[in-house]
């Protein structure tokens, strides 16, 4: 296969394309500064230079490639969220599904399919309930940049593209996004739920969310949003519980939701409010996940 990722310089794209060229697949990944990632992508990745907004210098690319997985979007936890950064999280990520619209209008020969990138944040908070793919989008700031982020790259199902969308809980990785974070408090033993600690937890397992996506590039039957979240969340306090068990350190402190949102602002809402999602369609599709229990996800990455 050729797959062309658009931000694949970050956590999922790097394990995906270490995925897909470990197995001997053309990997191209788009970068706005290919030269700095020189030497740093796994072997048999090619980087190609890109400017996030446009089809310019990589278009032809999209001619005939298997795949297009469009992951581009300033990350949403790197800063507070100011005016102008909402405004970037957001533009981000409708210019990069305007490139890809664009690569594919181009394109002769049609990629077969488009893998577009979402997150379960589409649902908004959502309490208690149990949230599979049919359930509407939520009205807060991350809810209605998922809407518009799905939206983006709807264009290329009007060129007979077929498109699946990767609605992604909290990805679990010892070598980046949330849980090397996580760490410092437990070691220092302070580690404990944030908050109430009974807001849901959606957590998936790097690797699964890996097998996922390359399920879903291959399996041509696949269309529409899936929710990349592994069968069982668990709530915050579970999730910490199992946590300090797998580090063998305590997880008795609890921080306060008045802290965090101080200290966060309205970026506080990622860690106090949660979805209950669950993996229907995917599970309904044939998928199996590696890690069903999170315990047992924490150890396999921890030790």
């Amino acid at each position: 296969m050729r797959v062309i990722i658009t931000g694949g310089t970050g956590l999922i794209g790097r394990a995906l394309a270490a995925s897909l060229a470990g197995d001997g697949h053309e990997v191209i990944v788009l970068s706005r500064a290919p030269e700095r990632y020189v030497g740093r992508m796994p072997a048999g990745v090619r980087l190609k230079a890109w400017d996030a907004h446009s089809a310019k210098g990589w278009g032809t690319l999209a001619d005939g490639a298997d795949a297009i997985v469009n992951l581009a979007g300033e990350n949403i936890a790197a800063g507070r969220w100011t005016a102008e950064r909402k405004r970037r999280i957001r533009e981000s990520r409708l210019n990069a599904g305007r490139a890809v619209v664009e690569a594919v209008a181009q394109a002769r020969a049609k990629p077969r399919a488009v893998i577009q990138a979402s997150a379960v944040g589409y649902y908004g908070p959502s309490g208690d309930e149990e949230i599979a793919e049919d359930h509407p989008p939520g009205h807060d700031f991350l809810a209605e940049v998922c809407v518009a982020w799905e939206a983006s790259t709807a264009p290329v199902e009007e060129e007979g593209v077929r498109r699946a969308i990767l609605r992604t809980g909290i990805v679990l990785s010892a070598r980046g996004g949330a849980l090397p974070r996580m760490l410092l408090p437990f070691k220092l033993g302070l580690g404990g739920a944030l908050g109430h600690g009974r807001q849901w937890f959606p957590w998936i397992h790097i690797r699964d969310h890996v097998r996922a996506i390359r399920f879903l590039i291959e399996h041509e039957q696949a269309h529409g949003p899936y929710n990349l979240s592994a069968p069982k969340p668990v709530r915050n306090a579970e999730f910490t519980r199992a946590l300090g068990r797998a580090l063998g350190r305590p997880a008795v402190m609890r921080v306060p939701a008045t802290a965090l949102k101080l200290v966060f602002g309205e970026m506080a809402t990622v860690l106090l409010d949660g979805q209950r999602a669950v993996p229907r369609r995917l599970l309904e599709a044939g998928f199996t996940f590696e890690f069903t229990e999170v315990e047992a996800a924490l150890r396999d990455l921890l030790t």
